[in-house]
């Protein structure tokens, strides 16, 4: 489903409905009497009006459904990231998930294809675009992977898994993956 019919399934459907009426009410009024500069000016003034409408309401929800905001400051961010990155990558660490209908399933394996229990581990799950949606579930070790209960609706979501590795090493990740509709 994309973003426009998406929309449209949501309440944000009903906003629409009055700039329906009223365009069709306007073609109605204006084409029953005779088209004068008046009538003209007022259609195009409205047909602006309505493009105006649409256009703030649009911005309004694109600003507060995603804050667009990773990290507080880039710079320090960005400060050490080879070191980080290095060591990351010097554990060897895959991550593999998959998710059932109220269970998200995290497996971990180091180089060799071993499973791996961290010392912690963290996990945000999201839509892409999205904050609202966002949850922290509680992943729980089961002996080869962890699990956790988390119920997803259908679209694109993402994970971001920070964990630490036995030895202190921090280990971050962003997972993109797609849960397709029941039925």
């Amino acid at each position: 489903m994309n973003g426009f019919t998406a929309a449209l399934a949501g309440r944000e459907f009903l906003l629409f409905v009055p700039l329906v009426f009223l365009v069709v009410g306007l073609g109605l009024w204006l084409g029953r009497r005779r088209l004068t500069g008046g009538r003209v000016l007022f259609a195009v003034l409205s047909f602006f009006g309505i493009v105006t409408a649409v256009n703030v309401f649009m911005a309004y929800k694109a600003v507060s459904t995603f804050p667009g905001l990773e990290v507080q400051s880039s710079y320090v961010a960005g400060r050490g990231f080879d070191g980080r990155r290095d060591a990351q990558e010097a554990l060897g660490w895959q991550l593999e998930q998959t998710y059932s209908p109220g269970t998200m399933a995290l497996r971990i394996t180091d180089a060799s294809g071993t499973p791996v229990e961290a010392k912690a581990i963290e996990a945000l799950i999201g839509r892409v675009t999205i904050a609202r949606d966002d949850q922290t579930p509680e992943f729980i070790w089961q002996g080869d992977r962890y699990e956790a209960a988390v119920e997803l609706g259908s679209g694109e979501w993402m994970m971001k898994v920070q964990a630490i590795a036995q030895d202190g090493t921090p280990f971050e990740r962003r997972l993109d993956f797609v849960v397709a509709p029941r039925g």
